[in-house]
């Protein structure tokens, strides 16, 4: 917000968008814009929210900030107003692209380089995964590419500012053990090829072995070791809507409290169950959920992650890990429990640190 601040005294009138593709880390950029300006700010701004329901009169908007949802970006685009972004770009000086590594999808792209086309508006683009995948060199260069090659990370001591984090108490430090050391469902020659040759694991393979008897049982069986040892937050990442309901059903059922939020629960209850697992209570609570909370979530007081959603995507297991690893220093714990279905010992799903730097080859 302090590169926002300068961007907007040094070009008066301007504007400076901020993209993102969730209401939570749009609604996070307003506030922290806000707080930025009350202190770096030099005149009254406009500021513009732009999802979901909500559109500011674009034309009329000339020197402010504006929260843009890349879904409200596109839909407008497509349906009501083709030309939006290209009008709105003659005013825009930077544009700020948070989760960059989505930055490449097609419909983000083109949000994205409509509202650059001016030669004097800067792109900066936020992630903690500087890449795209795991193994496929090609998409992870384009990303790159789309940036000029050009990544900034802190200057601090040391060779990987993720580990100077942990260790002044920022971040928390991690430890990882793997939750199952083998599945219990056997793959057909054909399951397993598809495994072995994409990029994630197929959906239908995911969610069969979630509901076996042997996965629940195993989650249910890590939820209780981590409350027994004194984790009062436990979070957990399910494989799917019905395993995310299941074990939370279950919990309740044994007098844990729990809550679960999917990409189906109501909006209040959606806020109710978050804002009660932030709370300050000092009853031991467990939140279970699938599909929503890999961004725009922070929750300080959890020490302990459970990763029961099998994935071979870096990007996405770096993003449930970074739920639950804010340091003391930032009001969080000193060190986190990650229990995984995941190989910890694959290069980047054991150590933060490592996954930061795994793309270090795509840029310059």
């Amino acid at each position: 917000m302090h590169v926002v601040a300068d961007a907007l005294r040094a070009h008066e009138p301007s504007v400076v968008v901020w993209l993102a593709s969730g209401k939570e880390l749009l609604e996070q950029a307003v506030v922290a814009f806000k707080e930025a300006w009350m202190h770096l700010g030099t005149r009254p701004l406009q500021i513009g929210t732009m999802w979901g329901d909500r559109m500011p009169d674009l034309d009329r908007f000339s020197d402010g900030f504006l929260a843009v949802g890349l879904a409200k970006g596109w839909a407008v685009i497509s349906r009501t107003d083709p030309d939006w972004a290209v009008r709105l770009s003659q005013r825009v000086r930077l544009v700020v692209f948070d989760e960059a590594h989505q930055s490449i999808a097609r419909t983000y792209r083109q949000v994205t380089e409509e509202l650059t086309l001016d030669f004097r508006c800067a792109l900066l683009g936020l992630t903690a995964t500087p890449g795209r995948t795991w193994a496929d060199i090609d998409e992870d260069g384009e990303l790159a590419e789309f940036f000029a090659g050009n990544k900034v990370t802190l200057e601090v001591p040391g060779k990987n500012p993720i580990e100077y984090l942990i260790e002044n108490g920022y971040l928390a430090r991690p430890s990882f053990r793997t939750l199952l050391s083998r599945p219990g469902l056997a793959f057909s020659e054909r399951e397993i090829s598809r495994i072995a040759g994409g990029l994630d694991i197929p959906e239908e393979i995911v969610a069969a072995l979630s509901m076996s008897e042997q996965y629940v049982a195993a989650v249910l069986d890590a939820i209780d070791e981590l409350l027994g040892v004194g984790h009062n937050r436990v979070l957990v990442f399910a494989a799917s809507v019905d395993h995310a309901r299941i074990l939370s059903a279950i919990l309740v059922a044994r007098d844990v409290r729990s809550n679960v939020v999917t990409g189906l629960t109501p909006v209040r209850a959606r806020e109710h169950a978050i804002r009660t697992f932030r709370s300050d209570d000092e009853v031991p609570m467990v939140l279970v959920n699938f599909g929503v909370l890999t961004t725009g979530f922070d929750a300080p007081k959890a020490s302990a992650v459970i990763i029961a959603r099998p994935t071979r995507s870096l990007v996405l297991f770096s993003q449930m890990v970074g739920r639950a690893i804010r340091g003391p220093k930032a009001g969080g714990t000193e060190t986190c429990e990650v229990v995984t279905v995941i190989d910890p010992s694959l290069p980047g799903f054991g150590d933060v640190a490592a996954a930061f730097l795994n793309w270090e080859d795509v840029w310059q």
